[in-house]
C-alpha cells in the first residue's frame, strides 16, 4: 500500500459473536488476510453499547463475557469494495463503517 488517498473499514461487534462456531473477529481477519488487504487489527473494547443499548462493561459488579470489538481495515477503496461483498454474509449484527482516510506511511518488518 503506497502513501496517499485510503479508506478505512471499521466492524463494531461483540466478542461472543460467531461464524460457524469461530469468534466473528477471527473470521474476519482471516478473510481479509486471503483477499490480501494491507491489514486488519482486531482492538477489544472496555466497555460499549450498540443498537440493542445493553451496555457491555468490564467494571467488576457487571463483568460481562460479551465486550465490544472493533476490527478495523485500511487498504484501497476497490479492495474495501469486494471485501464488502463478502462482509455480508459474516456481520448479522454490529456496525460496520467505511471512511475515507491518508495514508502517511505503511513499513512491513525487515529480516
Amino acid at each position: 500500500m503506497q502513501p496517499g488517498p485510503a479508506e478505512r473499514l471499521t466492524i463494531f461487534i461483540g466478542e461472543s459473536d460467531r461464524y460457524r462456531h469461530r469468534p466473528l473477529h477471527t473470521e474476519i481477519t482471516e478473510r481479509a488476510q486471503q483477499a490480501g488487504l494491507a491489514g486488519a487489527t482486531v482492538l477489544r473494547g472496555i466497555e460499549g453499547f450498540g443498537a440493542s443499548s445493553h451496555l457491555h462493561t468490564t467494571r467488576v459488579l457487571r463483568l460481562s463475557e460479551d465486550l465490544p470489538v472493533v476490527v478495523v481495515i485500511v487498504d484501497s477503496p476497490v479492495r474495501i469494495d469486494a471485501f464488502l461483498a463478502e462482509l455480508g454474509d459474516l456481520v448479522t449484527e454490529g456496525l460496520v463503517l467505511r471512511e475515507p482516510v491518508e495514508v502517511v506511511s505503511y513499513q512491513g518488518r525487515t529480516g
